[in-house]
């Protein structure tokens, strides 16, 4: 912890198509790092079973969304299914200012927002194995109709192809090997000597 307070927090944009397993992968992710700080974003769909106001989503009104994009409030935010999803400015500079690491999970619209945003962050694109595996994922979570299904497997080619444009691709095969090379890339990327420049400072003899 002490280390965290010494430097600036580092943001982490992950993304994927639905029924990628992003969701559970991050969830797993956040319970071996416990350090690192989930980003809540806004959104104006209702809530899903089991879903948590403040915790998954701050679920909001479609006129107090589009209020919040009046005062620019957002970093980035998309429309996505006819529903606004978006992420909160003021709660991201916060976090990195305490030098807390940050999981924002978004789509591949935000996240090239942030990418051309002065925030410098980390973009982790997670792939499924195939679109086959893909539709079978979707189907079984039995939570959408056939139509439904057919517009995220075509929203999911279009998300892949955006995939060349992140740092890192996470093929998410199997679960326990995916969560490991997430940590993977967090701990390498802590590490970068850019992020540690402070400790060099006691060896500098000049």
């Amino acid at each position: 912890m002490k280390e965290k307070m010494k430097r600036k927090g580092i943001l982490f944009v992950i993304s994927a198509p639905s029924g990628a397993g992003k969701t559970t992968l991050v969830k797993k992710l956040l319970n071996q790092m416990p350090d690192i700080c989930f980003s809540v974003s806004y959104t104006t769909r209702f809530p899903r079973v089991k879903e948590v106001d403040k915790k998954d989503y701050f679920f909001v009104s479609k006129k107090n969304f589009k209020e919040m994009i009046k005062q620019g409030q957002f970093i980035e935010y998309a429309e996505v299914y006819d529903n606004f999803y978006g992420t909160s400015i003021f709660q991201i500079k916060e976090q990195l200012n305490q030098g807390r690491d940050i999981i924002l999970d978004i789509d591949t619209q935000g996240a090239m927002q942030i990418k051309k945003s002065p925030i410098p962050a980390v973009l982790i694109f997670i792939l499924p194995p195939s679109l086959n595996e893909l539709e079978k994922r979707l189907k079984k979570r039995n939570t959408d109709e056939k139509m439904i299904i057919k517009k995220r497997l075509a929203k999911a080619q279009k998300e892949i192809d955006c995939a060349k444009d992140y740092d890192y691709l996470v093929i998410n095969d199997k679960i326990d090997s995916s969560l490991k090379e997430l940590e993977a890339i967090i701990i390498a990327e802590t590490a970068k000597t850019k992020r540690r420049k402070q400790y060099l400072v006691k060896f500098n003899n000049k």
